[in-house]
Order: structure tokens, then sequence, then C-alpha cells
């Protein structure tokens, strides 16, 4: 009996309906051109539920023949219909609609004017705010710089900047459109690890060059470090800053891999590897595995480039680690001219889920400890600290420099900027608004010129509502903001100013035998000591 209720009116009422129509529309007398219809519609659904009945990889397509495949169908499209249809405005997965709205109204110049009154729940637990002053400040120009660097090659780089975005992850159109619009709004556009590619060269525009683990553009056939390649690259007058990518916020600790089928021959030549084969980025780097190892490849990298601005960039991690590179380059009396804290928030096209939601320090927490050792080492305000890692608007620029950074680079609210939906298919290759893909057909899509003044205009937008939050705060640049600028509601009867919140380490605290023992953040009080130039591991 269960098994003709199934057939009749369950699991397989589908497949069976189409069989019975098949085998009637061939043995009724109807006109020829009927059966033919009725079999060229009716045996592919047949022969399609006759192999999800008889196929054991699917339970559910064994168990419901062609009616579970509506299962898959709607789970394809779920993403699509959350966002447009039951997606809250507020909802951040990994971006709310209210976020990016705000992006693309700045990028199409368009005024993002918020009628009767905030959305924001602003006696919830962690609401943060910006304290601003009965006596506002005027400023004039809304270009912030900041001097990276020194001698003729020092550079005075924009609070907001492009962050990594490599040739490859992004297709060759995004990444002319992104240079292209730096040079029109004078900031500069990092390569990510993917190397310094003809279409950087295109936009003409200030350029940060990454080298990663693989060494991509400047590598040996082994994969190792190329001085000559470097030198030839470096040299180049686009290229302002050279960013050494330790680790990355999405992914720390993680390399990372594109597909040999992925490998085109123009990328290949581009990061210096055979087309066609698996183009590896090693978890760690071959040219250093000591804090002193590490300032003097720095120091190789400035001298092959002219003296022009070397950092790092790292997501922080076990603290010691970041605590023996400052102390070693105290010791060393040679110094990194930045540093680039990765935040685990950041975005990547594809990671291993675990990595992206349980690895990292977050930014807010990693650029207070950043600046905290700084701040203690007494190289503050020789070394400067950008951040980066799910950074949108101008309240978030205020708040992550009051809390430490000198400016900030974007690289998803960029992508928003000249067209991406959030459609998360990054990794598929299928990327819908031609950005996050290398399928010719796809990219065609975005105009270079109409793309590049969209991303200039969210760049200068952001930076006009930026001066107008400073002059409202009462400084007349970001620098003059500090963590009692921020601040926090913890609960509904306790509010903290960021200077309360986090430790406070005094200037050069860190270099004082006695003041060691006083230091109010328990990582540098415990670890200083323990860590030298020879190790990132801390001893007894």
């Amino acid at each position: 009996m269960k098994i003709l209720r199934d057939i009749f009116w369950g699991r397989f009422t589908l497949f069976f309906i189409i069989g019975v129509l098949l085998f009637f529309s061939q043995t009724l007398p109807l006109r020829y051109e009927y059966k033919i219809f009725f079999l060229l519609t009716f045996s592919p659904l047949f022969l399609l539920g006759l192999y999800d009945l008889l196929q054991k990889k699917r339970s559910i397509l064994t168990n419901y023949p062609l009616i579970g495949r509506m299962r898959f169908l709607l789970e394809s499209i779920r993403p699509e219909l959350r966002q447009y249809f039951w997606e809250s405005d507020d909802d951040k997965v990994p971006y709310s609609r209210n976020q990016r709205a705000m992006v693309y109204q700045r990028a199409k110049n368009i005024h993002g004017i918020r009628p009767f009154g905030s959305l924001e729940e602003m006696y919830g637990d962690d609401y943060v705010w910006l304290n601003h002053s009965i006596t506002p400040s005027v400023i004039l120009d809304q270009d912030f710089r900041v001097k990276v660097g020194s001698g003729e090659n020092a550079y005075n780089i924009s609070v907001l900047n492009i962050s990594g975005t490599s040739f490859g992850a992004l297709s060759p159109n995004a990444i002319t459109s992104f240079n292209l619009a730096a040079k029109k709004g004078k900031f500069a556009h990092n390569t990510g690890e993917g190397s310094f590619s003809k279409y950087h060269s295109n936009g003409g525009g200030d350029t940060i060059w990454q080298i990663s683990t693989g060494y991509f553009g400047c590598r040996t056939k082994d994969g190792r470090f190329s001085e000559e390649k470097f030198k030839k690259t470096a040299n180049l007058k686009q290229i302002k800053m050279i960013e050494i990518k330790i680790s990355q916020g999405a992914k720390p600790g993680h390399g990372g891999m594109l597909l040999g089928s992925k490998v085109t021959e123009e990328i290949a030549n581009t990061r210096g590897v055979e087309p066609g084969q698996d183009c590896i980025s090693p978890a760690k780097h071959q040219e250093f595995s000591t804090p002193k190892e590490l300032i003097n490849f720095v120091y190789k990298l400035k001298k092959l480039s002219n003296n022009k601005p070397v950092g790092i960039k790292l997501c922080i991690g076990h603290p010691w680690e970041f605590i023996s590179i400052i102390k070693t380059m105290v010791s060393m009396k040679k110094y990194v001219d930045f540093i680039t804290i990765d935040g685990s928030e950041g975005g990547t096209g594809a990671a291993p889920a675990e990595f992206t939601d349980h690895f990292g320090s977050p930014l807010k927490d990693a650029i207070v400890f950043a600046s905290n050792t700084l701040i203690g080492a007494g190289l503050k305000d020789q070394i400067k600290l950008a951040a980066s890692g799910k950074l949108v608007s101008a309240f978030d620029i205020a708040q992550i420099c009051a809390l430490g950074a000198d400016w900030v680079n974007m690289a998803r609210p960029f992508m928003f900027s000249i067209g991406c939906i959030q459609a998360r298919a990054c990794h598929t290759g299928e990327c819908p608004t031609g950005i996050a893909t290398m399928n010719k057909s796809r990219y065609r899509a975005i105009d270079i010129e109409d793309r590049s003044n969209r991303a200039s205009n969210f760049h200068k937008n952001t930076l006009h509502v930026f001066k107008e939050m400073l002059e409202s705060v009462g400084v007349k640049h970001p620098s003059e903001l500090n963590r009692r600028h921020i601040v926090r509601r913890l609960s509904e009867s306790e509010i903290k100013l960021a200077d309360q919140i986090y430790p406070k380490v005094l200037p050069n605290e860190l270099l004082t035998k006695n003041k060691i023992k006083n230091c109010a953040d328990p990582r540098l009080k415990v670890y200083w000591d323990k860590v030298n130039a020879n190790s990132f591991n801390y001893s007894e």
C-alpha cells in the first residue's frame, strides 16, 4: 500500500505522471506532429527521472526522482533570494544592504542622506559613537596625507587607499579601473600578492607592490627571491612603496593556490610561474626565519629599491611574535617604514571556513595591541601603522585612526564602488559583474573609464564626510584623533571611553626595566623580556 501511495500521491508521483503522459502520447491516435512534440518534451524528463531513481550519489534524488531537483534548484538561488527579498537592511553578511547602498551612492555622486533618524540600536550593547566638540574646527583641505619613509623617495600616502587586489583574483578591467581611479584621486593601490601586472601599469596610479611568500614577479624558477627581478620592477616610478606580506587576515598562517587550469599564459608571465601548473603560495617565507633575518630582508629591499618605503603586513596571531619583531628593531636600530595590520574580518576569494571564522585577531584589538607595542618601544612616530579589514565608512576610518592607525586600506568597498553586488561567487570564476573572474565574456561588462570614476568618487566623497567628522570632533588631522574620542556602551548602565577600555601603555615604557613590571598590557608585560632577535618564539 505504501509504495502505491508513493507512486500515486508521494515522492514518485511526478516521475510516474511523466511516464504515463509519455506512454499515452505515443500510443493514442494523435497527429504525427503532436506525437513528436510530446516525445521531445517528456522523453528527456522521463530519462532524467530514471537516472535519478537508479543513481546512488544523491539520496534525495534516488528517493524523490525529478521533484528532488527542486530542492537543489532552490538551494542554488537561496543567497540571491535572501539578499533581494528577505535580508534586513542592517544584516551584515558580511556587508549590510545599508553599507552597500552608501558605497553605491557615493560612487555615483548621490548624497547619502538618512531621512527620519537613525536605524541604529543606540541603547544596545557595544554601540559605539564619536564624541563631538562645542568648538568645531575648520578644515580647508580634505586631502589628508601621512608621510612614510625618509629621503627623496618618501611617500605621502592618502588616509584612504585600495587594499591588496591581485590580478588573477580580479579581472584585468577591474584592476585597471582601480589603478586609474588611484591616479585620478591621488591615492594608492596595493597590487596584492599577484604582483605588479601590465593592468596596474595601464592605470598609471600610485602603486604599493606587495611581496608575498610566493615572491610572484620577483622569483627564480625554484621559487626563491630574485634580487635582479625585484630591482627592475621596484625602481619603476609608479611603485611608491613595498609591502612584505607575512600573513593575511582572511586566512592567517595559510598559503594559497591558484589551480593550474586557471594559470593562463598572461598570469604565468606576471607571476613568474609556469602556465597550466598549480601556482602555490607557501604558508611562510623562505628568505627569513627569525626577526633579525626579517629586518635584514627589509633593508635588502630598501637598498634594491633606492630607499623606497618598505613595510610588513600581517594579521596578529601569537603576541610574542609581533613583540619579537619590534624588540629586534629596537636592538638593531633598524626599522621598517610601516606596518599594515590586517584584521581577521578581511575578505578573500576563497579560504577554509574555519580560518575565516576562527583564526587571527580582529582588527580593533590588533590595532590597539600593535599601537601599544610601538608606543612602549618609542617607535610610534617613526613607524607608521596602516589598517585593513571590513572598513567601509568615514566613521570606520575615524574609529580605527582613534585606536592607533595612521591610514586605512579597503578592498571590498572599492569593489562595491565598481559594481560588486556581494554575490559571493568570487571563487567560482562566474562573478556576475565581471570583477572577480578571468572570463572575458564576463569582465567585458566593466567600462574602465566609468568604473574608475566611480571608485575615485567613492574615495573623494568618503573623505569629504571624514573631513566633516573631524571638524565636528574639533581636530584638523586624523593624527590628532585618540581613544578619548571614541565611546562604547558596554551595557545599558555602563558607558566607557575607548581609553578606559583598552590597556594604556606609556611612551618608551618597554625600554625601562622597572617600568615593564607595571605595564598595563599583560602581553607586553609577560613577553617583552622573553623574546630576542634570533627567534619568533619566546624563551622562559
